[in-house]
């Protein structure tokens, strides 16, 4: 008596029998030599790379077998090309396995490939081909100028990947939590995580990293740096000269600036007059050679870009030549400016001092005996001498007086 046919026996199991039920049935069945199944291997291959479809056969009596894509088209008839697709090929077609290969795979290509066995009924196994799109390096976008003072809305892109791909922030080693959000695109999904922080002048140059995960990278990260470029209003510091300058000596000034964009342009000016005509500007130096005190008044350096101006100034003053000039009182009240000429030591009062950071400059010497001194003691004299006048001047008129009187005795007599 012919067995009776593994998938005809399953059709005539009553309903209520559960799966486990007819899977116990079927293996009991393939137990005879004539049973004929057919197995198939779930795959998984990253998008481009090579996917290998295997059907294992049972008890296989040369019946025919038949590989089909998700479409159901034909690929292979008994290991014979069906569907034009040079990317399809058999590499194995023995009594135990069946397999193809498939190249360049793409997303298109997912789904379930059929290995079907035709016997008196046909048998059939599914094998899920499931394709994975690891994320490219993720893109940042800036939705505007990030200004001094302001906020920046930075958002990092990965447009492509299967599943959809996990995205961090990160900044000085701690995560930024971002605004997540994701879009299918069919098989494949886009995901965005937007972040809004706060800048000043300081954040300019600033690092950030958008890393990218995904179970096709296997355990790896796609990271996309970013540098913060903050913009801000310029400052400026002119850097002033060492030491004192003399007619003859030259002077640099260094126009010190900052400011993001950085300003192209400076400007020099002196303050209420023109520039000297021995002036020489290169960018942000300043030079005049062979001062002299016509040159003296305040420069002015100046810079600006679209995000404000700055400007700062440097006051000139440049000595004579002349080592010492010293004045020295006439009278007591006043003081009679001398003709320059150098002083020597034995000049000098104990008062005497001497600028040693200025050595051209004006000094005066004072007497040891302060002013005032000396103008109490000529108003006590003459205080006294007037005193001595009065009283001289008194005694000679009572002198007269008592002469004037003895007259008239003396006639009497």
């Amino acid at each position: 008596m012919r067995p009776v046919h593994s998938a005809l026996f399953c059709r005539l199991l009553p309903a209520p029998f559960s799966l486990a039920l007819r899977s116990l049935v079927l293996v009991l069945l393939c137990i005879t030599p004539r049973c004929q199944a057919v197995q198939a291997e779930n795959v998984t291959v990253l998008e481009g790379g090579t996917a290998q479809i295997s059907c294992r056969l049972q008890n296989y009596d040369g019946s025919i077998v038949v590989i089909q894509n998700p479409r159901r088209q034909t690929l292979f008839f008994n290991g014979t090309r069906a569907l034009k697709d040079d990317r399809f090929q058999m590499v194995l077609f023995t009594p135990r396995l069946v397999r193809i290969t498939l190249t360049n795979v793409s997303v298109s290509d997912e789904g379930g490939y059929f290995c079907q066995l035709y016997t008196d009924s046909t048998h059939h196994q599914v094998a899920t081909l499931s394709v994975l799109v690891p994320p490219e390096t993720p893109t940042v976008e800036v939705k505007q100028e990030a200004v001094e003072g302001g906020e920046v809305e930075l958002t990092c892109v990965s447009p492509r990947s299967k599943p959809a791909a996990t995205l961090r922030w990160i900044r000085n080693g701690r995560e930024i939590p971002g605004v997540v959000s994701q879009q299918d695109n069919g098989k494949t999904f886009s995901v965005s995580s937007t972040i809004r922080i706060p800048v000043e002048r300081k954040d300019n140059g600033a690092a950030l990293s958008c890393e990218a995960f995904h179970p096709a990278l296997g355990g790896q990260k796609r990271v996309r740096h970013y540098r913060l470029d903050v913009y801000f209003a310029p400052t400026v510091r002119i850097i002033p000269p060492s030491g004192i300058l003399r007619e003859g000596d030259s002077l640099i000034l260094t126009c010190s600036i900052t400011g993001n964009p950085l300003p192209r342009s400076i400007q020099w000016s002196k303050i209420n007059d023109t520039l000297p005509e021995r002036a020489e500007i290169s960018g942000p130096t300043f030079q005049i050679s062979r001062l002299s005190q016509t040159h003296n008044g305040t420069y002015l350096c100046q810079a600006q870009n679209n995000y404000g101006r700055a400007a700062d100034h440097y006051t000139l003053l440049v000595y004579d030549n002349v080592s010492l000039i010293t004045t020295v009182p006439s009278t007591p009240k006043t003081t009679q400016p001398i003709t320059s000429h150098p002083v020597t030591p034995t000049l000098l009062t104990p008062n005497f001092t001497q600028d040693v950071e200025d050595p051209g400059a004006v000094v005066e010497t004072h007497s040891a005996v302060p002013y005032a001194v000396i103008g109490g003691v000529l108003a006590l004299l003459v205080f006294t001498v007037i005193c001595v006048l009065i009283v001289t001047i008194w005694c000679s008129v009572r002198q007269k007086g008592s002469y004037r009187t003895r007259e008239p005795i003396l006639a009497w007599y």
